[in-house]
C-alpha cells in the first residue's frame, strides 16, 4: 500500500475509534454535563473526518481498512475494565486525553513517514492532528 492510502486509512481508523468509543463513554460517564457536551462535539468531529477520509480513499481507488475485530474487542474490554470502578467525568476525561495524545503522536509519526504523500492528504492528516491537540487541550479542564 502506498503512502497516500496509508495516511488516509490512518485518519479513517483514528476517527472510527472515536466514533465507536465515544457513544459508549457518553453512556458510562457519571455527571459531567460540560464534558458530555465536549464529547458530543468531539464525536461530530470524528464523524466528519471519517466521512472525508472514506471519500478520499474511494476517489483515489483505495479500499477503507477499518479497525480489525481484535483491536475492537481489545479496546472494548479495556474501556469496560477502566470504567468498571471509576465512571467519573475526571476519569473519562483522562482516558480521552490519553487517546487524543496517542492520536497526536501517531499523526506526527505518519506525517514524517509519508512526507511525499499528496498535499491534500497531508493536509487532512495535519487537520486531524490539530483536532486531537485541541481535544487534549480542552480535556485537561475536566481531569
Amino acid at each position: 500500500m502506498n503512502g497516500n492510502a496509508e495516511l488516509l486509512n490512518f485518519v479513517y481508523q483514528n476517527s472510527q475509534m472515536g466514533i465507536e468509543t465515544l457513544p459508549k463513554l457518553l453512556e458510562t460517564v457519571e455527571g459531567g454535563e460540560e464534558l458530555k457536551t465536549h464529547m458530543k462535539k468531539q464525536l461530530e468531529g470524528y464523524e466528519k473526518f471519517h466521512e472525508e477520509a472514506k471519500n478520499m480513499l474511494n476517489e483515489n481507488g483505495y479500499d477503507e481498512k477499518g479497525i480489525g475485530a481484535f483491536e475492537k474487542l481489545r479496546t472494548y474490554l479495556m474501556m469496560n475494565l477502566q470504567t468498571l470502578t471509576d465512571k467519573t467525568a475526571s476519569h473519562i476525561a483522562e482516558m480521552l486525553f490519553i487517546g487524543s495524545n496517542m492520536g497526536i503522536v501517531d499523526a506526527i509519526k505518519n506525517t514524517r513517514k509519508y512526507q511525499g504523500a499528496e498535499k491534500q492528504i497531508l493536509n487532512l492528516m495535519d487537520r486531524l492532528r490539530i483536532f486531537e491537540e485541541e481535544n487534549a487541550r480542552k480535556l485537561k479542564a475536566f481531569i
